[in-house]
């Protein structure tokens, strides 16, 4: 069992006036219904996905819910949203009732919350495990959070770092985590240390399986996967690279408007990110298209039946998801770009705060150099805001500094 950051937002929302309704979303198996049973052990909990217990709660009232099932999870709720609209009578009618919603399907959950509970509830988006998660054993554990983390607060400095990876006193705790992270995402049920790693990527096959047929199914009425086969297939194949919908509808056969609406369920389900392009500099020529990653490693591997080295592309991707995660779940507050001029000069990372910004350039190699670091040169004159460091990550377990630029292991930085 791993201890989660959900955790503590999830308690000190429950103390709260303003956590009477708590909804937790995200995609499939990334811990939900285990997170909101250890949070709230004395409330009832009811899978709605199960068809005889969803038949019996829709036909209760305001007052049987309050006399009856006062505390509640409800898990699978965007199913049947006549519950959402009995929770919102109960919470209007009675100022004792408490409930937990959960749903794996972020479109059609968070569309009947925003129509029946706004003002209501508190929302909690999910996510895979990270790495400082990964390195718990119990809900008993404490979250360290990881150098970025610490970074960004100001809790930590530069020249705070070990001149090398390998002299921190937690390297192979992360190491292992990072290794394993990169070999098979960050879903929970991977981590339990029963399974051998075929096991493993059998899991991770399934639950690609079930992607398709229940969450796809849930957002639409297709006759016919195999077109969306394709595009996840393709957008696997070509993680970490620039949205191009004309060439995108041309290399899998769908048309532009539907490559459209594909992508935006790959990201309403979880599956993948769209890193919005930053050009806010009307003098610079930058590019606009946003980049695509698959937000799990493990998942993009199952799609791709890949089980060897990662290319440069995939782990690119992997290092944004994690630290897509870490702002997601720490509330940190950036907002993560990429840039790229349109001579091809680009910044793997922005990470936009209100006083400046931390730019991240992302190299699978295990011996950094200047060279790679070249493209922060200049970067300056391109932004708006103060540019308040720049990060080489990679597997290089040395930290080494060009000036303003450190360049130091991603484990190290994100562990």
């Amino acid at each position: 069992m791993k201890q989660r950051i959900d955790i503590e937002w999830i308690n000190q929302k429950s103390d709260s006036p303003l956590g009477r309704i708590i909804v937790l979303t995200g995609a499939r198996q990334t811990g939900k219904t285990t997170i909101a049973k250890n949070c709230f052990p004395d409330y009832r909990y009811f899978n709605i996905d199960d068809v005889i217990v969803r038949s019996q709660l829709k036909n209760l009232s305001a007052a049987q819910w309050y006399y009856n099932q006062p505390l509640a999870i409800l898990d699978e709720v965007q199913i049947e949203p006549q519950l959402i609209n009995s929770v919102k009578a109960v919470y209007d009618m009675y100022p004792e009732p408490r409930y937990v919603l959960l749903g794996s399907s972020q479109f059609l959950l968070l569309q009947k919350v925003r129509e029946s509970l706004a003002g209501r509830c508190v929302i909690r988006e999910t996510y895979p495990l990270t790495l400082p998660e990964m390195r718990t054993n119990s809900f008993e554990d404490i979250v360290e959070p990881s150098f970025f983390v610490d970074f960004v607060r100001n809790k930590k400095t530069i020249e705070m770092l070990s001149p090398s990876f390998v002299l921190d006193n937690r390297f192979a705790q992360i190491r292992y985590a990072y290794d394993f992270y990169l070999q098979f995402g960050g879903y929970p049920a991977l981590t339990n240390n029963e399974l051998n790693d075929n096991e493993r990527f059998e899991w991770l096959e399934n639950y690609v399986k079930t992607f398709l047929e229940r969450d796809i199914r849930d957002l639409a009425s297709f006759r016919d996967l195999n077109p969306f086969i394709k595009l996840q297939r393709y957008l696997a194949n070509t993680t970490a690279t620039l949205v191009n919908l004309s060439s995108i509808a041309k290399e899998t056969g769908i048309t532009v408007p539907t490559v459209q609406r594909y992508l935006q369920y790959m990201n309403i389900s979880y599956q993948s990110i769209s890193l919005p392009a930053w050009f806010s500099n009307p003098l610079k020529k930058l590019v606009k298209a946003p980049k695509i990653h698959v937000l799990d490693i493990g998942v993009l591997r199952a799609i791709l039946q890949k089980r060897g080295m990662l290319n440069g592309n995939e782990y690119e991707s992997a290092i944004v998801s994690e630290i897509y995660k870490q702002l997601k779940c720490n509330e940190l507050p950036l907002f993560p770009y990429h840039l790229r001029t349109q001579d091809g000069r680009e910044i793997d990372l922005l990470l936009e705060s209100e006083d400046g910004f931390i730019a991240i350039e992302i190299k699978q190699t295990e011996n950094v150099n200047r060279s790679d670091a070249k493209n922060f040169f200049g970067l300056q004159e391109i932004l708006n805001k103060p540019l308040k460091h720049c990060f080489v990550l990679s597997n290089d377990n040395q930290v080494k500094s060009f000036g303003e630029i450190t360049a130091m292991h991603a484990g190290a930085f994100l562990g």
